[in-house]
């Protein structure tokens, strides 16, 4: 078999878990774990019961590293952004894609054929 897209998301709220329900259809993407510092979100709920690793900090995931192709941050919040990226330059980590939210958005939209609101009003990159 090929290799699969290999996918780790913060944020599992009205953004993520949307997100993670499509990813986890698609067969050519392994979802390597979803973070959020609420136990209950909605996609930290999804990802239990179908098996995916959920994380209360981000910071787990990207230390993983290069076994993830693609960092998909859904939370909206400037200092996780921030800290993926400096983590990603310290770590001399040039293989992770980070993933900024509007990109969600477009995917999710896309799919639904319509444009999807999202809660987080700045989506300054």
């Amino acid at each position: 078999m090929p290799h699969k897209i290999r996918i780790a998301i913060v944020g599992a709220g009205e953004t993520g878990a949307p997100l993670l329900e499509q990813l986890l259809s698609a067969d050519f993407v392994k979802v390597i774990g979803i973070a959020d510092l609420n136990p209950d979100a909605p996609g930290i709920v999804l990802a239990r019961s179908r098996g995916v690793k959920t994380y209360s900090d981000f910071m787990e995931l990207a230390r993983m590293g290069e076994d993830i192709d693609i960092f998909i941050d859904v939370t909206g919040v400037h200092k996780v952004r921030d800290a993926l990226r400096h983590y990603m330059q310290e770590s001399d980590n040039h293989h992770t894609v980070i993933m900024h939210e509007l990109i969600a958005v477009l995917l999710l939209s896309l799919s639904k054929g319509e444009l999807v609101q999202i809660k987080h009003g700045d989506l300054d990159y």
